[in-house]
């Protein structure tokens, strides 16, 4: 099959699992964003999370995290929630409203790749989708889904950045996309100036162990004590620098019934979070990404919430 009709096909096939975009590139490796991930690194901008530091080589090659890979196709998944929770609350990030994402989206690559077995026969592949060594917005960007924004999330002028992207990389060929002309954040400094712990460097660059997400996720230990009254409520994640982007005013609710959350979630009062057992966690919380982070850390985050 012709390289440009193959492409039109994964297109199709994405927009019928789903997905809100779909892009395709060559699989290369990404010698600029070598340079920048190494100098991220150097600055222990990562934190705790020390994961970040393996397989580097890996992370800027796609080839050599699938032997013989020629393209990366890359996917966008929307997961804007219809509304938050309520303000008498406290905040979770609003990807983890529902089921967790990883599952949801893979079952949905699976589709995909299925149909592409039957029409282009066997093949190599793997699927991703913040589960491995792959600079995500990296490959999302040169697929043309939207850019890096100041914020070092992926924007699409049309969509905004509510979604979640994914990957299959694989040994086939394809018609491939072109990325963004440029970057649409222009002189707007909305996300920098608005999080609360200034994680947002005037560089494009996150100092992730100042972020709200990295300490109520990825820090196995208590937050700083600098942080305690910068957490703005959030106990899982945060959207701060999201909500304040203008480009999102062009988002739009999900209509993935996975994403919907569980039927309590949005009956809790923050008293109700402040008196959280590990079994209510448990039944509202069983098929959550929120499991990531776990009662006893969950639980401190939510010591941190004003009263």
């Amino acid at each position: 099959m012709q390289p440009d009709k193959a492409s039109k096909l994964i297109k199709q096939w994405a927009s019928e699992a789903g997905f809100m975009l779909c892009g395709i590139v060559k699989a290369e490796q990404l010698d600029k964003e070598a340079i920048t991930l190494e100098k991220w690194l150097n600055n222990g901008y990562h934190g705790k999370m020390r994961w970040i530091e393996n397989y580097f080589d890996m992370r800027i090659d796609p080839r050599k995290l699938v032997p013989g890979a020629k393209s990366v196709i890359c996917l966008a998944f929307n997961y804007y929630p219809e509304e938050s929770l309520p303000k008498d609350g406290v905040k979770i990030a609003g990807y983890a409203y529902g089921k967790d994402y990883h599952y949801v989206i893979k079952s949905k690559m699976a589709e995909i790749t299925k149909k592409m077995q039957t029409e282009f026969g066997d093949f190599v592949f793997r699927v991703f989708t913040d589960s491995a060594p792959v600079l995500e917005s990296s490959w999302a960007g040169r697929a043309g889904l939207g850019w890096v924004g100041k914020n070092t999330i992926l924007i699409n002028k049309q969509h905004g950045s509510f979604f979640l992207l994914a990957e299959i990389i694989c040994d086939l060929d394809f018609e491939y996309d072109i990325p963004y002309a440029k970057d649409y954040c222009g002189t707007c400094t909305a996300c920098i100036d608005t999080c609360p712990t200034e994680a947002i460097l005037p560089d494009k660059t996150l100092n992730a162990q100042r972020c709200i997400s990295y300490l109520t996720i990825e820090l196995k230990e208590e937050i700083p004590a600098e942080f305690n009254n910068k957490m703005e409520d959030w106990v899982f994640g945060c959207d701060i620098c999201q909500e304040v982007c203008p480009w999102n005013r062009f988002s739009t609710p999900h209509k993935e019934p996975d994403f919907l959350p569980h039927e309590k979630l949005f009956n809790m009062t923050k008293q109700d979070w402040f008196e959280l057992t590990e079994d209510i966690y448990k039944e509202i919380f069983r098929k959550s990404a929120v499991k990531r982070a776990g009662f006893e850390k969950l639980s401190t985050s939510i010591r941190l919430v004003k009263r």
